[in-house]
């Protein structure tokens, strides 16, 4: 199989993480050592984003007769090229709250496991969502100089801009960075490990002012590997205590040295390794999405001997960027995604924190419900997000679907094939999860930069 521009970016950040990323190295200082209050409650953040943009319009389908109508007209048939899924394969799922007068909805039939987790009240869907610096309508969007994010539609600055909350300019820090910054006084004052992990390679969405991540490759060992704890190890040790002269490199030496700190009390803590007897689905691969949350649950499930209260985790899944055979690509992809959290929200009950821990995805944008060419479709906006966990607020549609009407026809299309304005803002978003994971109303504005240009800053889905 081809090495995607993606895939070697995450293997050459994956090669560098094995070992960790540097966390601050104020974390061994006084504070932690003397503080002896006990920990508060534990509470985790799982971020799965989809790389590429997942197209949520066949991901949470109207399922009411003139609702799916419109969806196939819009949509065509597989036959001539179009996207839409026959009504009798949609896996039925009632929402408690009614999206345009109607509570019948379908999902894709990839994803039967969603469907039980959505029935049991354990997952809520949150409709229309996007990167907004203030709520924006159709003709606002077609007026000159339209009061929207920078380079709508890349891929590149839109996952930039989903993860940092900074729709403009150079990115410095993730919201889930700032959001570890500002409850580390109040909560891992007695860790010296990194709040953060990522199981997926670099993103800014984990780095903070002053938090830095921890990154490790899925199912391997914390550590510089072949080095062990011998005398090799310990030279290299010593080579970092060198003062250089050169600013660079002892940065770079500051880097590796806390790198090989975190990776030691993280591979200590994994010793032996805990016990889950949840099985996790094996697609997807030794890196894949499910493995990826099988090593974030084994790290949960030693969350006491890191001495962490709260911690964020970010995975990742991609291949979502289906300008052409969609049908056939993404199928396969929501499978992933289904069995994964479905296996994982299993796991959090075995290790009995699934109220404790909240998963959620997010993606570039959506795509056009429109097709395009080639049984693809376009980059969007506005999309559907999942949250999953014993505290959602489960079998419910959050926010406000699009109307589905295209151009001047509809009040949400950005132009005229179903770019959905988004009704919800990712910082609205940010900010609900954040809330739950203790951050208080005072401290949101640095985290959530654009939310005071919203009237609701809590969704209510936890």
């Amino acid at each position: 199989m081809a090495l995607t521009r993606r895939d070697f970016i995450r293997s050459s950040c994956c090669a560098a993480g094995a070992f960790g990323i540097a966390t601050n190295l104020s974390r061994f200082g006084l504070m932690h050592a003397l503080a002896q209050s006990a920990p508060p409650p534990y509470q985790a953040l799982v971020c799965i984003f989809l790389f590429g943009g997942n197209d949520s319009n066949n991901l949470l389908i109207p399922n009411d007769t003139a609702g799916y109508a419109n969806y196939a007209n819009i949509r065509g048939a597989q036959t001539n090229g179009g996207l839409a899924l026959a009504q009798n394969t949609l896996l039925p799922i009632a929402a408690k709250t009614a999206q345009n007068g109607q509570t019948a909805f379908g999902l894709h039939p990839s994803v039967p496991e969603l469907q039980t987790l959505f029935t049991n009240g354990q997952l809520a869907f949150l409709a229309n969502v996007g990167t907004l610096s203030q709520p924006v309508t159709r003709t606002q969007y077609l007026a000159p100089a339209p009061p929207v994010p920078a380079n709508l539609f890349s891929h590149a600055d839109q996952q930039q801009q989903w993860q940092t909350l900074q729709l403009d300019g150079f990115y410095k820090s993730g919201w889930a960075g700032r959001m570890a910054d500002s409850v580390e006084p109040l909560f891992n004052v007695n860790s010296a490990f990194p709040p953060v992990t990522s199981v997926a390679g670099s993103a800014i969405f984990t780095t903070g002012q002053t938090t830095k991540p921890y990154a490790m490759i899925p199912g391997t060992t914390p550590g510089l590997a072949g080095y062990g704890a011998g005398a090799g190890l310990g030279t290299l040790q010593q080579l970092l205590t060198f003062d250089t002269g050169v600013s660079l490199i002892q940065a770079s030496s500051s880097i590796l040295s806390s790198s090989l700190a975190d990776s030691k009390i993280l591979s200590g803590a994994l010793n032996p390794p805990p016990t889950i007897t949840t099985p996790f689905p094996t697609t997807g691969g030794p890196t894949g999405l499910a493995a990826q949350l099988k090593q974030v649950a084994q790290i949960i499930a030693v969350r006491s001997a890191l001495g962490l209260s709260r911690q964020v985790f970010f995975c990742s899944l991609g291949g979502f960027d289906t300008h052409s055979n969609q049908i056939a690509l993404q199928g396969p992809l929501l499978q992933q995604l289904s069995q994964a959290v479905s296996a994982f929200y299993s796991a959090t009950v075995e290790l009995n924190v699934a109220s404790q821990v909240t998963t959620f995805t997010m993606s570039d944008f959506s795509r056009t419900f429109q097709p395009a060419s080639n049984g693809g479709s376009d980059r969007a906006w506005g999309s559907v997000q999942l949250i999953m966990g014993g505290a959602v607020k489960g079998a419910d549609i959050y926010g406000t679907m699009p109307d589905f009407k295209l151009g001047s026809a509809s009040v949400d299309d950005a132009g005229s094939n179903g770019r959905w304005i988004p009704s919800t803002s990712t910082d609205q978003y940010g900010a609900t999860l954040a809330q739950w994971f203790g951050v208080s109303a005072a401290n949101l504005p640095p985290i959530f930069p654009n939310l005071a240009h919203f009237t609701t800053p809590k969704l209510g889905f936890i």
